[in-house]
Parts: C-alpha cells; sequence; structure tokens
C-alpha cells in the first residue's frame, strides 16, 4: 500500500509551488524550476487528492462495521460502499505508483535517430529509407522537426545510413523503445519468382546532450579533415571540409561531410558524439540500476531484434510485447504508430512496477 504521508506531502508541495508562482518577486531561474516541477505535480495531484479521501473512508467504513453498536442496516451499507471502494483503490494506486516511479532524465530531451541497413542488399536500404519516412511521419503527428545531419545514399534510393534529430516535447520517451533491429519480409520490386525477401536495418534511438549534460575533454579528440566525397553534386567539394572526430578514450568515432564548411561539420560531428557518450553513460547507469530484473521491453541493445514488418501479410509484429497488428500500411504511415508505441509504454511501466514491489 502506499503512503499517505507520502501522498499528503506531495499535495503540500502542490499547493505551496502553487503560492510560490504566485508570487512576482521571484528570481527567473527559481520561477523556472518550480514551474516545472509544479507541472509535473499537476500530472497526479488529483487522483493523490482523490486516493487519500478514498482511504480516510475507508477508514471510517471499517469503525463502522467494528463497531457494535452499530445497526445492521448501517453495516450492510457500509460493506457495499467498502466493495465499490476496493475497486477503485485499485485503480488510483496503480496510476500513483506509475507516477512515483523512478524518473528518466532523457525522457524530456530531443533524440538523434540513427538508422543503417543491414543484411539484405540493396533491399536493406530501401528498408532503411521506408522508417526513415515513418519516423519523419510519426514526427509530424506529433508537431515535431526533423532535421537531417547526416545520410549515405544508396544506389537503389535508399540509404545505406542516415543520422537526423528530432525536436519537440518528449520526444526521447515516445521513441526510446525504437532501439534495436527491424526485419522486413517482402517481395522485392525486382524479384521475378515473387519469392519473399528478408532484410534487415539497426536503429538507435540517442536522446540529444547538451553540453550541460556531458562535458567533453578537447585532449580526449583527434580531429582529422579531409576532401569530402560522394557519387557527385553537392557531396563532393574542393577543399578539405569533410571532419572525423574521434573520442579517444572510447574509441567512438564520427565523420560529418554533408556541409560545405568545415565548422558546421564539426559542430553537426560533436552533436552526435555529445549524444552517444550521453546515452553510453546513461546505459550504464541503467544497467547498475536494473541488475536485478530484466525488463521485457529489452536492454536497447541494437543487436536485439525487436520488430518484423510482414508485407505479404499486412502485419507488424513487436516481438518484445507480442504484439501484432494487422495495419502494416498505416502503421508505416505514422498513423498507427501510436497504438504500438502506447503498449510498450504500458508494458515498461508494468515491469518496473513488479520490479518496486
Amino acid at each position: 500500500m502506499i503512503s499517505i504521508d507520502k501522498l499528503k506531502n506531495i499535495v503540500s508541495r502542490y499547493n505551496e509551488l502553487e503560492a510560490s508562482l504566485s508570487k512576482t518577486d521571484v528570481d527567473k531561474k527559481e520561477f523556472v524550476k518550480n514551474s516545472k516541477e509544479y507541472s509535473s505535480l499537476g500530472e497526479i495531484i488529483e487522483t493523490a487528492k482523490n486516493y487519500i479521501k478514498l482511504i480516510e473512508d475507508k477508514d471510517n467504513l471499517k469503525k463502522i462495521l467494528e463497531d457494535k453498536n452499530s445497526d445492521k442496516e448501517l453495516k450492510e451499507m457500509a460493506e457495499q460502499d467498502l466493495e465499490d471502494i476496493k475497486i477503485k483503490e485499485v485503480d488510483y494506486e496503480k496510476q500513483v505508483k506509475v507516477f512515483l516511479l523512478p524518473k528518466d532524465e532523457a525522457d524530456e530531451k530531443n533524440a538523434i535517430t540513427e538508422i543503417r541497413a543491414g543484411t539484405g542488399g540493396l533491399e536493406a536500404s530501401l528498408f532503411a529509407s521506408d522508417l526513415f519516412n515513418m519516423y519523419q511521419k510519426v514526427a509530424t503527428n506529433n508537431g515535431w522537426k526533423v532535421e537531417v545531419l547526416s545520410a549515405s545514399p544508396s544506389d537503389a534510393g535508399g540509404f545505406k545510413e542516415i543520422i537526423f534529430s528530432i525536436v519537440g516535447k518528449n520526444v526521447f520517451s515516445k521513441l526510446k523503445f525504437e532501439s534495436g533491429v527491424h526485419r522486413v519480409q517482402r517481395v522485392p520490386d525486382t524479384e521475378t519468382q515473387g519469392r519473399i525477401h528478408t532484410s534487415a536495418a539497426t536503429v538507435a534511438v540517442l536522446p540529444e546532450a547538451e553540453e550541460v549534460d556531458i562535458k567533453i575533454d578537447e585532449n580526449d579528440l583527434r580531429i582529422d579533415v579531409f576532401r569530402a566525397g560522394g557519387p557527385g553534386g553537392q557531396s563532393v567539394n574542393t577543399t578539405d571540409s569533410a571532419v572525423r572526430i574521434t573520442h579517444i578514450p572510447t574509441g567512438i568515432s564520427v565523420s560529418q561531410q554533408d556541409e560545405k564548411s568545415q565548422h558546421k561539420n564539426k559542430a553537426k560531428g560533436m552533436k552526435i558524439l555529445r549524444s552517444r557518450l550521453y546515452e553510453l553513460e546513461r546505459l550504464r547507469i541503467e544497467k547498475e540500476r536494473s541488475t536485478a530484473r530484466k525488463s521485457q521491453i529489452g536492454t536497447g541493445d541494437r543487436s536485439e531484434r525487436i520488430r518484423t514488418y510482414n508485407f505479404p501479410q499486412g502485419r507488424v509484429t513487436d516481438h518484445r510485447i507480442n504484439l501484432t497488428l494487422h495495419k502494416l500500411t498505416g502503421f508505416l504511415a505514422g498513423d498507427d504508430f501510436q497504438e504500438m508505441s502506447d503498449a510498450l509504454q504500458i508494458q515498461h511501466q508494468e515491469d518496473l512496477l513488479q520490479s518496486v514491489k
């Protein structure tokens, strides 16, 4: 059972913040901090108040039932009310528990998403392009902005690799379960025998790190500049504008050549590198916290097969939660993506609730 004192403290803190935010002589930084906390507590405040009242009513009804002087009719009413309370109590308790679960500090961040074609050659690169288009549509549906940071096109018109940022409200929290191997089963346009081919692409969703999130020592970096190359057009420069940044302690390397300016390529490269290092540290901390449990959602490991897109049967299956949607077209169009995302979020919360019992 949840501590009523803890919930009363939440209500008290909410009231304090409400009073504080109504003042005009508040420090700007403190105001922003308090506003954020106030908004967060606002998500659960009504449920917390209802839960407190429910427990108080429950205690009063128990006293009626235990009182030898209570008449039979009153006790019967109390028993009925108590049964009703028990049903509501389960729902309120779950809502409060979910709210009180440890928060992932990265949830509110923007995301750097990396898609790489895997097994399957040109067909895999086309699938990588399909995934990119899907995330673009999901972003549009949520009012997010997409910016391509780096792209390596394939001869088939898809992508060998594409890295892009997605900016908006709570982007990482809604996309973090996309990391892993995505597999596609379909008949390629070039297949004359009508055989189904299987290919794959790897997705990595990283929280976009700010400079305040992770400090990078310039002495830990090796920066190489070289002349950008490519199939032609804008991707070929006549100056050494391409940049490769290597973080020596971890060996993580980022190459950037999409921009004609060396300065812009370095800035984009640092943005990607910072997010990769931040994710590395975040996963290390998460691993330490969760050594006692193994989430059904998975670890975010990029080698883990998480989903299959089957075109002949028009279905998409997430293997971590054994959920199949026979809405492949709508899913890839971004329209039915939320249904899968919500199911993953709910299962993740269930796993966490199990671990804190």
